[in-house]
């Protein structure tokens, strides 16, 4: 079902070989099993949704309201919760498991993770710039932006200039990712290339057709 994904989380990079024999990079990830914690519908809700939950955790850990809206599931507590729009929820009920037998191999997914964050970083490691040259004349500017500013029209710098700043932490999709493998006895899934994140970050995991 389009829209419908899980919950899992990035543990890292490794190789295998495809069936052509050639040795492919793939990113694992753990995924699942995911309880549906709630149920919108578009009559009550005005659109049709599955939360689901990852991670179990103790009792005591979950702040009372959280509680009590986890509860009424009856499968325990979970530390994350991410809504996941589906065109139709009927045959789906409150509490039902979903793991990795959702996707299959072949399948093209997007994956959705906050990136690594990089601090501020200047705009050579920002956005790749040059720098300026390293010959006579030039003390100590050798990893600066150079001027910016403007003349007298517009005598502004425009926004979205590119400059040293916050670099990641922020949130990326890609998209056209293909699964490699799926281990439904592991709970992994084995995805083509790299996603956004770091190790043991969370990532969501989403059908794209």
């Amino acid at each position: 079902m389009k829209g419908l994904g899980l919950i899992g989380k990035k543990l890292g990079m490794t190789t295998i070989f495809a069936r052509d024999g050639k040795k492919v990079p793939v990113t694992v990830l753990k995924v699942g099993p995911c309880p549906i914690i709630q149920i919108k519908t578009k009559k009550r809700d005005g659109y049709e949704a599955l939360q689901l939950g990852f991670e179990p955790i103790k009792e005591k850990k979950v702040n009372r309201p959280m509680k009590g809206h986890q509860q009424k599931a009856g499968k325990g507590f979970y530390r994350f919760l991410k809504e996941f729009r589906v065109e139709n929820v009927e045959g789906y009920e409150l509490g039902q498991e979903l793991t990795v037998d959702l996707f299959t191999v072949g399948e093209k997914v997007k994956i959705t993770g906050i990136s690594k964050g990089r601090g501020f970083a200047g705009v050579m490691k920002r956005w790749n710039f040059g720098g300026s040259p390293d010959s006579h004349g030039h003390h100590k500017v050798h990893r600066a932006p150079g001027s910016i500013g403007q003349c007298a029209d517009p005598s502004r710098v425009f926004k979205g200039k590119r400059m040293p700043g916050h670099m990641g932490n922020r949130q990326h999709t890609y998209k056209n990712i293909e699964i490699m493998d799926v281990r439904p006895e592991d709970g992994l899934i084995l995805v083509k290339g790299q996603v956004p994140g770091a190790k043991n970050s969370i990532v969501y995991i989403r059908k794209q057709n």
